[in-house]
């Protein structure tokens, strides 16, 4: 008798505990179940909307989208896998084992899963066409990427690939999530906000095996905002045509606006392996000692040589130190202290217009120790060096301008007549981007100004440029800037002049040469100048590596000049 009660007692408890269970489940965690119940019955098939376009300055579409197709698959709805994916191979035109590998990784889950992506559009028509006979399968419509001009202005445009785990953190509070594209580099990545696309899709309902039952609600994706450049896509042709074989850059720019009408740098890369996540290709362009992903014009420094003689020249002629009858003769060195610095030639009598025409170092090494070097470092300064310029693209850096307490505090060394020969000239620790060079010469080309460079112009035709377009007067002598012009227009004119070559290129231009030297090895070349003289519409900055002298770059300026005129540009 005992026992039965003890038993009854025991069922009783069980029974209490079983109640007491599902009170728990259906009361006190109701919600959080029905929840999970119907985050299983609820299945989300995301559609993606296009990036937004990127165009010239007139319209013309430089990077745009085109349409794939991705295969999406719903395992658990896939009856007879190893038939069904026979088919599917057979149209694609691998093997099968491949699709059933995948499959058997996957095969008991409910969610949509990519077998292929980037398919053509007759592999989709006849994937299409297995829908009655396999309704596991779905064409997933995708806009990627399209570069109809392959790699033109690949630097300043940037590319497409997976959000990484820095700009994830950074960007999650703005709606980025992992594996979201987003642009790296260039105007893709500076305005990726803009450009990025929602993405919309399905929200289908699936019954206990994942099996699809009725639809629920669509929400379209939308697109990304589209871009308009201040790049003119009939300049930056020429400009790469010319440049493709070189290692440099080459800057085109609105010296009154500060708009980019061309900015190239090369060696170059194609995008697309990007696009189309080609790991191979992607890991020799990051391996590649030519460094292609670098844009010289920008985030690459390099010793400014002679064209930082116009600055030295400012210098001198804005606190007195010069004039016109201001002469100096060169016999082709000169002994600073006890060392001898050279010229590249024996000029011989020479006053300012001579010597920016000749580009005379002797001639700059006096003036450069006569104006003295902080004076000469803070006129850089106003010029915009040692500084980024502001750009709209990620990565530009700043450059140096070396200065005597610069070289007391971290060099903890005195600074020497010498080291002034050398600041004078370009050289030593001088280091300068090409933008900052273009932007340079946009003063001595619009009376004074000191501009901001700029290369978006609108966002879906919102102009967003507008607090770009800032010009800083420099306070730099009007007379000061025409003297040191004419230099420049006779470095072009004068058969002796160092820019000779481009004096028949079919317009006035003024104009610097500069070879900076950068051993070991070959020196860099510089050409830099304005035209038409008398009402500047462009600045040129070219930069070739290793070119040996600047004579190289005034060479590739005027195949560029000649080619504008051709195209009848301006």
């Amino acid at each position: 008798m005992e026992k039965n009660k003890f038993f009854q007692l025991i069922i009783s408890l069980m029974f209490l505990l079983l109640l007491l269970g599902l009170f728990k489940l259906q009361i006190i965690q109701g919600a959080k179940y029905r929840v999970l119940s119907d985050r299983n019955t609820i299945r989300l098939l995301p559609r993606a909307g296009a990036r937004g376009k990127i165009l010239d300055c007139n319209g013309e579409v430089i990077v745009d989208n085109r349409l794939f197709y991705d295969l999406v698959i719903l395992p658990r709805q896939l009856k007879e896998p190893e038939k069904m994916l026979g088919e599917i191979a057979r149209i694609l035109g691998i093997e099968t084992k491949v699709l059933i590998s995948l499959f058997n990784k996957h095969r008991f889950s409910t969610f949509p899963l990519t077998f292929a992506e980037n398919i053509s559009i007759k592999e989709a028509i006849a994937l299409e066409e297995l829908k009655n006979s396999i309704p596991a399968i779905i064409i997933q419509p995708c806009p990627k990427r399209d570069y109809p001009y392959g790699n033109l202005a690949c630097h300043l445009l940037g590319y497409i690939g997976e959000i990484d785990r820095w700009r994830l953190t950074k960007l999650a509070e703005y709606g980025y999530m992992t594996k979201d594209l987003v642009g790296f580099g260039g105007v893709e990545e500076k305005y990726d906000y803009y450009l990025r696309q929602e993405e919309g899709g399905s929200s289908v309902v699936v019954d206990n095996v994942g099996r699809y039952v009725r639809l629920l609600g669509f929400r379209p994706p939308k697109n990304g905002k589209d871009l308009r450049l201040t790049i003119d896509l009939r300049i930056q042709k020429i400009v790469e045509q010319f440049l493709e074989t070189h290692k440099g850059s080459v800057i085109i720019m609105d010296p009154h606006s500060g708009a980019i009408k061309a900015m190239a740098s090369s060696p170059g890369f194609n995008a697309e392996v990007f696009t189309n996540r080609q790991q191979l290709l992607i890991r020799e362009l990051f391996n590649d000692q030519q460094a292609p992903l670098l844009n010289r014009a920008i985030s690459a420094a390099y010793p400014a040589g002679s064209l930082f003689k116009l600055i030295v020249a400012t210098a001198a002629l804005e606190t007195g130190k010069i004039n016109l009858n201001t002469s100096y003769n060169c016999q082709g060195s000169i002994y600073i202290g006890r060392q001898k610095f050279g010229c590249w030639d024996t000029h011989h009598e020479e006053n300012l217009l001579d010597a920016i025409a000749h580009s005379c170092n002797v001639f700059f090494y006096r003036v450069g120790i006569l104006t003295q070097p902080q004076t000469i470092h803070d006129y850089a300064l106003k010029f915009g060096l040692a500084k980024v310029t502001g750009i709209d693209l990620p990565y530009e850096i700043s450059g140096f301008i070396p200065s005597p307490i610069w070289k007391k505090i971290y060099k903890f060394k005195k600074w020497y007549d010498g080291d002034t020969a050398n600041l004078s000239i370009g050289q030593a620790e001088v280091m300068v981007t090409p933008l900052q060079m273009a932007s340079l010469l946009a003063v001595f080309a619009n009376g004074g100004y000191l501009v901001s460079p700029y290369i978006t112009e609108s966002v879906d035709g919102k102009d967003i440029a507008s607090y770009r377009r800032k010009r800083i007067k420099t306070g730099i002598n009007t007379d000061s800037l025409e003297l040191i012009n004419r230099g420049m227009r006779r470095a072009i004119s004068d058969p002796q002049g160092t820019g000779f070559v481009l004096s028949d290129s079919g317009v006035e231009i003024a104009g610097k040469t500069g070879t900076a030297q950068a051993p070991p090895g070959e020196a860099h070349g510089w050409f830099f100048g304005f035209f038409p003289y008398k009402k500047p519409s462009y600045v040129i900055c070219v930069f070739l590596e290793r070119s040996g002298a600047g004579y190289y770059s005034s060479l590739l300026a005027r195949s560029i000049i000649v080619e504008m005129i051709k195209e009848s540009i301006f």
